[in-house]
């Protein structure tokens, strides 16, 4: 799979959103990352449906929603209708793993899960063949600027075993995201344990050219 760099918004300007969105995309970035927090799964509030409807017809880039709340069904469809391409979501937010993926593809979009740092894998075992996407947290989720957690490169090896068995066995091709504490001085070595996505918040808007900060993170990738 070819690499992807993720925008994630927790890290924009809120006051100038369009125009970050706008901005980065120019700058190189292959889709948006919208974080949603609730102040409950998570200890932040952040954005919903209504910022992510009001983004949609100003970019043909894909949206791809990080859902940090509980419960996961009921705001499902409202994300579908606001124009999200894929919405990922944490298992220990979903009394029905399988049941909340089902809602995500039947209102049209791809299905992901997260892990947290602290859950393990066995948790996709009877559900990876259904998954678009699985985003390792490299940071425990709710705020943006992190320092990467080392646990997380065996963590995404391990992984990428899983997924290079399931297409070897003719299953479907699953995107392995990393999430948390991605750097131009790091991505490199997430993508040589197996990561093909990256997301990547206060690495590029805190800084002054996002264009420079995506071509040199394209560079290290290769």
């Amino acid at each position: 799979m070819a690499f992807r760099i993720a925008a994630s918004l927790l890290s924009a300007d809120f006051a100038r959103l369009g125009e970050e969105v706008a901005a980065v995309l120019a700058a190189g970035a292959d889709c948006i990352h919208f974080d949603v927090m609730d102040n409950h799964y998570v200890p932040n509030l952040s954005m919903g449906p209504v910022v992510c409807a009001a983004l949609r017809p100003h970019t043909g880039a894909a949206i791809e929603v990080h859902l940090m709340l509980k419960p996961v069904d009921r705001i499902v469809p409202d994300f579908a209708r606001a124009g999200a391409d894929a919405i990922s979501f944490h298992p220990e937010a979903s009394e029905h793993v399988d049941r909340s993926i089902d809602l995500i593809r039947q209102h049209g979009c791809k299905a992901g899960l997260v892990l947290n740092p602290a859950t393990p894998l066995d948790c996709l075992e009877h559900v990876l063949y259904k998954l678009d996407m699985v985003t390792i947290m490299a940071v425990n989720p709710g705020f943006g600027g992190q320092t990467l957690i080392p646990e997380a490169f065996h963590k995404i090896r391990a992984l990428r075993l899983r997924l290079d068995a399931q297409r070897r066995d003719g299953g479907r091709e699953v995107r392995l995201e990393v999430d948390g504490g991605v750097k131009v001085d790091n991505i490199r070595a997430l993508a040589l344990a197996g990561a093909d996505t990256f997301v990547a918040g206060s690495a590029i808007f805190g800084a002054p050219d996002y264009a420079a900060v995506i071509a040199a993170m394209r560079a290290q990738l290769g």
